[in-house]
């Protein structure tokens, strides 16, 4: 991970895991049909309306502020996604998952149909483009799915959970509604007898994010 040039325009884009597997087979399958903004790296409380050198300064220091180059770990970079809201919000969509953390013992199922606040002029809605759902540690599952939505992103997302060992890896799916099953995997606890993870909700079209804690208790025998 490095800093770029921020004194000249770049794009640096680099290819997930899966992004590779289609790019390399040379088939005319792989289309980059979407793309997000992002401002992670922005601390605007930089912005000073009172520059002495007037209003084409105000924002100078955040200009000038470091960019990270691109690298393919979900929950660090592009936390902080840009959303086009309609001309007149007054509130920013926000988040409900009726959980605010889970705590679930080994084996057990939840499923969590995300709800989004203030959103298109309605108290509460759901979004049509669904929701992204990602899990810091995907070994502490034995399912992670996600239903509702049929986009070829939402399909290719709901792969079968294949590490249960190992380091932490984290994992994304997309779906109206996202299915959790606790690990049945006594060797991930070592001597504790609880993990914990962290679960990232996106709204696709809003923008909105929410993360809470997940807690998984080792049944005791």
């Amino acid at each position: 991970m490095g800093y770029l040039n921020n004194g000249v325009v770049t794009v640096d884009a680099i290819l997930t895991t899966k992004g590779r597997e289609l790019l390399a087979k040379n088939d005319g399958s792989f289309r980059i049909t979407q793309f997000a903004f992002a401002d992670d790296e922005i601390d605007y409380t930089l912005y000073n309306p009172e520059h002495p050198l007037g209003s084409a300064f105000y924002g100078e220091a955040i200009q000038n502020m470091p960019l990270l180059e691109a690298f393919p770990q979900e929950t660090q970079i592009m936390k902080y996604k840009l959303a086009t809201l309609p001309r007149g919000t007054a509130k920013l969509p926000v988040l409900n998952l009726g959980y605010s953390s889970i705590t679930l013992v080994q084996g057990a199922s939840l499923a969590i149909t995300p709800q989004t606040l203030n959103y298109l002029g309605n108290a509460q809605a759901f979004e049509t483009s669904g929701y992204s759902a990602t899990i810091s540690d995907v070994r502490l599952m034995s399912t992670f799915t996600g239903i509702g939505i049929n986009t070829t992103g939402a399909q290719l997302s709901n792969t079968p959970i294949t590490t249960t060992l190992g380091t932490n890896v984290s994992q994304t799916v997309i779906g109206s509604q996202i299915n959790l099953r606790a690990t049945t995997v006594n060797t991930l606890f070592g001597s504790n007898t609880q993990l914990s993870a962290t679960l990232t909700v996106v709204g696709l079209d809003s923008g909105a994010r929410l993360t809470i804690p997940i807690l998984i208790n080792k049944t005791i025998v």
